[in-house]
């Protein structure tokens, strides 16, 4: 059957779904770490399992549990997530357009937009590649980012108390390597170098979980006076 759809898909088609596929393998491995940094910081397997499952987003996850695992209120767990969280409204806007789709299959695209799905997507040059690229990453991530968070969430459960492995401090270590390729451009460095300075000035006075919604609020403002560049965008047959 994978032979059959490879031989009748246009090159382009059978490039954007192999790239997917290997970024989905990718991406889906890491869940084995928030699986297991969830469990130490406190929450159930079940827990873990269903915050993958219904919020799915790798960056809001990791976020909220670092708040957690740090003794932060829910409220304040539930804000540095959703304001994270935000940023698959913008990809929403890029990749709805492109896909055109309409019922129970756009309602499906939303859970699946996120920064790998979306990154495959706009990458493409036809909009048949599109399209693939974006079903076969998204897929192949939630999937996999969830069979992993639940193979990393029985690990971390057997592990015992975090403190013992040196694993009170992963959370933090975990979101800072999930963000650190992203930081290429200067703006980003600029963001991020602002957002630690007013962290570090708000921890010490502070309750857990307000510094880093205190950095969010830092991305907020300099988009706001800097908006990023629009992406180049190519899904005509061309180069």
């Amino acid at each position: 059957m994978t032979r059959q759809f490879f031989a009748r898909a246009s090159p382009e088609v059978s490039a954007a779904v192999r790239q997917g596929a290997s970024v989905a393998v990718a991406t889906g491995l890491y869940g084995i770490s928030f699986g297991a940094l969830a469990v130490v910081a406190g929450l159930s397997v079940a827990q873990t399992a269903a915050l993958s499952l219904l919020l799915f987003s790798g960056g809001s996850q990791f976020a909220l549990i670092g708040v957690v695992a740090a003794g932060g209120s829910p409220v304040a767990a539930v804000a540095t997530s959703t304001l994270l969280g935000a940023r698959n409204m913008l990809y929403g806007a890029v990749v709805s357009p492109l896909l055109s789709l309409s019922g129970w299959r756009r309602l499906g695209a939303a859970q699946l937009t996120i920064d790998e799905s979306t990154a495959v997507a706009v990458g493409q040059r036809t909009p048949a590649a599109v399209r693939a690229g974006f079903w076969a990453t998204g897929i192949g991530v939630f999937v996999l980012w969830n069979v992993f968070t639940l193979v990393g969430a029985l690990a971390g459960d057997a592990l015992g108390d975090p403190r013992a492995w040196g694993l009170d401090a992963a959370a933090g270590a975990a979101f800072l390597a999930l963000v650190w390729p992203r930081l290429a451009a200067r703006t980003a460095q600029l963001v991020a170098g602002l957002a630690v300075v007013v962290s570090l000035a708000l921890v010490p006075v502070t309750p857990a979980g307000v510094p880093v919604l205190a950095a969010a609020a830092v991305a907020v403002v300099v988009g706001l006076v800097a908006p990023p560049a629009r992406p180049s965008l190519r899904t005509g047959g061309g180069a």
